[in-house]
């Protein structure tokens, strides 16, 4: 009986050819994408959810107390106290470790120079997480001055050397012996490096060892059955046993929500990533059904061509639910043909979704679970596109049916006209999302940053850059090269520290715990950058040698201060009294849609200063001025390579998130237009060759190509106009939704639901004409020579 259904299945396919080419399309594409996003999703979820101890591993948090306006604010930076403290004096912790922000460091072997990124990470880090050893063990790292090497790493320095006991030179000063060699770490983990080294060098200070300078993210591995609950009211408060002056308590953040879950919102977790994957979830699933609709639609508009055949099939004894095995087993006939077009589809179009995504995803093809995978999710699409024609076309009564009595019946809601304005509501919706994403980024786009970006170029300073950056200064001054010249503890923009805790005149209860964006800098601050300065000076050493005590804030900070005129004004923090030595117009410094936080920049010859940034002399070429440039740092910095970029580049990079989002909501609703636009292209083909014989009558009786043209095009038109209604407030009411994450946003406008209409109504009647069009052109002669 099964080979007798797929029998009479390939027949059917075979005899409609069009209808199953337009058929398979649709299914493949609409496949296509939900595959893609399922791999996606799935990579997504599988975030550092390979440790083998990723049930007992959290992450340190920070969580402020109330301020006056009841706001509490997180943070996941953490001081060096934490670890040992939590280690020594508490039972349910079996391991912690700290790990400090990556950084580069320049690798010296026979001659080979390689600058690589990597970690600074406590000894436990190796037996906390499940980064295979591939030489060496989970002790490597107890050697202060010992290495671990990603395999990648290892063979750029070494070739097919040994690296184990290899000795390196880094930065040009210190000599590391390479203790083991670790596996490259997998896309889908948050730490990403090169190499690992122990950071018990750095933990000798004084300031690092303070409870309240955070500096490290710290880790933990809770005994296995450990209540992370309880434990984490037991440690609420030791920061504050230890300094009474903090205002904030530590909480313990699991593994498995780090990648997903880590958006708080007043001291609770509301997500993060997961909505990104819910969204596309939704996008993926929206996607099949479209595709599934468009199958439905073309199979029930053939119904009166099927009539017969379920007529004389139930006469012959046939009950009903043997006939919907057969449809289904049609409809899944047809789905495996286009999963195996799909499959192909997915490996031509995987280059190009890494690039859309910003992942690289391995299909592993070798994997029994996939294929099982593979196979249900054809066997449920099959199922689910057949459903309906199936139930539909098994219910038609043999008795009408071969009588010639059985019509289909023109209705305001029929089910074939709730598809089809289905299908064109959620294209519609995914191009209103799309012209609103793009929209909002230009809009913050063409915010003002509060500098000028052109011909500003960074550089990190590393290696002899330090000791020598009034030399260096002074030569990029005197050649040309450069217009001015400043270094500042972190890249302009990036918001690397901030601080709390300060006081100041007449401040009251509502000031209490602002936490200010901190920047150091040894001067022309001001003059560098090209900041706006709103009130006194720029930092000056050379005329005001006492600035280590003088500060710059910018319009946030008066706000938050509350001060009418801030010149002169003192602050404390801590032992040190500041001076206000001007204000600047507020500058973007983190995320371009949010608010500019308060912020001050510190005058000090002694900071740990990580840029050194000049304007380019714009009366001569950039590429003259950067290879002027590049002799004088080689001059001085002879051990490393001339590693700047552009801060144009890197405050670019800043759009990078809304700009793959946009991009994303592009593809995917050109991708639903394209399935909706297959299955109107086939119901406007069934349509134009159920009503020829109309058609001609029409045409010999007179009636133009235009009149008929619009008599084919209209129901469809009015159709997509409906969609249009359903989708405008569901677009507003998502994309509004999505818009309130921004402080820094566009207002939706009507016409951006105008447009969408003006868009899907053109692409419908673009796909309608055709066929309307060619049956108007007919020869009516050939469509009524029957009668």
């Amino acid at each position: 009986m099964i080979k007798n259904y797929f029998k009479i299945a390939w027949r059917n396919l075979w005899k409609n050819k069009g209808f199953s080419m337009i058929n398979i399309t649709g299914l493949a594409t609409g496949m296509c994408g939900a595959i893609l996003i399922f791999t996606w999703i799935q990579n997504e979820l599988s975030f550092d959810r390979f440790h083998k101890n990723a049930d007992d591993l959290y992450k340190v948090w920070n969580r402020s107390d109330k301020d006056a306006g009841n706001n509490v604010y997180t943070w996941d930076i953490t001081s060096a106290p934490i670890a040992p403290e939590l280690k020594q004096k508490f039972p349910e912790v079996k391991a912690a470790a700290r790990v400090y922000w990556p950084n580069e460091r320049l690798f010296n072997y026979k001659g080979k120079s390689i600058i690589a990124t990597g970690l600074d990470v406590d000894p436990q880090f190796l037996s906390m997480f499940s980064f295979p050893m591939v030489n060496g063990n989970e002790r490597a790292l107890d050697d202060p001055k010992g290495i671990v090497l990603t395999v990648s790493l290892a063979k750029r320095i070494f070739g097919t050397e040994n690296p184990t006991d290899k000795v390196l030179r880094l930065n040009d000063k210190e000599n590391y012996k390479v203790t083991g060699v670790i596996s490259d770490p997998p896309a889908n983990t948050q730490f990403q490096f090169d190499y690992l080294v122990s950071l018990e060098p750095m933990i000798g200070t004084s300031e690092a060892n303070s409870w309240g300078n955070a500096s490290f993210n710290t880790y933990v591995q809770l005994q296995p059955g450990a209540n992370a609950a309880l434990f984490d009211k037991k440690i609420k408060n030791l920061l504050k046993e230890h300094d009474a002056a903090l205002h904030f308590g530590i909480f313990l953040h699991p593994a498995k929500k780090w990648h997903l879950n880590s958006k708080f919102e007043n001291g609770v977790a509301v997500g993060g990533a997961i909505e990104t994957v819910r969204l596309l979830f939704a996008i993926a699933a929206l996607i099949l059904l479209i595709a599934c609709i468009n199958f439905m639609n073309l199979s029930t508009a053939q119904s009166e061509k099927r009539g017969k055949e379920v007529g004389v099939r139930k006469v012959m004894g046939a009950n009903r639910f043997a006939i919907i095995k057969q449809f289904l087993t049609e409809s899944v006939l047809i789905t495996c043909i286009a999963g195996v077009f799909a499959i192909v589809l997915v490996q031509l179009t995987l280059p190009a979704f890494h690039e859309l995504t910003g992942v690289k995803l391995l299909i592993n093809y070798k994997n029994p679970y996939l294929w099982l995978a593979g196979f249900g999710f054809i066997l449920f699409t099959g199922l689910l596109a057949g459903s309906y024609p199936a139930f539909y076309l098994s219910a038609f009564r043999p008795v009408k049916v071969l009588k010639g009595l059985f019509k289909s019946k023109a209705r305001v809601f029929s089910p074939r006209k709730v598809l089809v304005v289905t299908q064109f509501t959620v294209a519609i919706v995914l191009i209103i999302a799309t012209i609103i994403i793009y929209q909002q980024i230009n809009y913050v786009q063409s915010r003002d940053n509060g500098y000028v970006r052109n011909n500003l170029v960074e550089h990190p300073i590393n290696g002899s850059i330090g000791k020598n950056f009034d030399v260096i200064k002074n030569e990029l001054l005197s050649s040309g090269v450069a217009a001015a010249v400043s270094k500042t503890s972190m890249p302009v923009t990036i918001d690397g520290s901030s601080t709390s805790g300060l006081n100041w005149g007449n401040m009251d209860a509502n000031h209490k715990n602002v936490s200010f964006s901190r920047f150091a800098t040894d001067g022309d601050f001001v003059k560098t950058f090209g900041f706006k300065l709103l009130a006194g000076r720029d930092i000056d050493f050379n005329k005001f040698p006492s600035d280590s005590a003088a500060v710059i804030i910018n319009e946030s900070s008066v706000q938050a201060m509350g001060f009418k005129d801030p010149i002169g004004q003192i602050i404390s923090l801590g032992d040190n009294r500041l001076k206000i030595v001007g204000v600047i117009k507020n500058f973007i410094i983190g995320s371009p849609s949010q608010a500019v936080n308060p912020m001050l920049i510190f005058g000090s010859k002694n900071w740990y200063y990580n840029a050194l940034t000049f304007r380019l002399n714009p009366n001569q070429s950039t590429s003259s001025g950067l290879k002027a440039a590049e002799a004088i740092f080689k001059k001085y910095n002879p051990a490393y390579p001339f590693q700047y970029h552009f801060v144009d580049q890197a405050y670019a990079e800043k759009f990078k998130n809304e700009q793959r989002t946009g991009k994303i909501a592009f593809t995917f609703s050109a991708l639903t237009i394209l399935i909706s636009c297959l299955g109107l292209f086939g119901l406007a083909a069934y349509m134009a060759e159920n009503r020829a014989k109309e058609i001609g009558i029409r045409k010999v009786l007179g009636a133009g190509i235009v009149n008929l043209m619009q008599l084919l095009t209209r129901d469809f038109v009015m159709l997509v106009l409906v969609s249009v209604a359903i989708a405008a407030p569901i677009g507003w009411w998502f994309m509004n939704k999505w818009l309130q994450d921004f402080n820094y946003r566009i207002q939706i406008s009507w016409t951006i639901f105008l447009y969408s209409g003006i868009v899907a109504v053109a692409i419908a009647l673009v796909t309608v004409s055709f066929q309307a069009a060619r049956a108007a052109m007919a020869n009516p002669i050939k469509s009524i020579k029957t009668e």
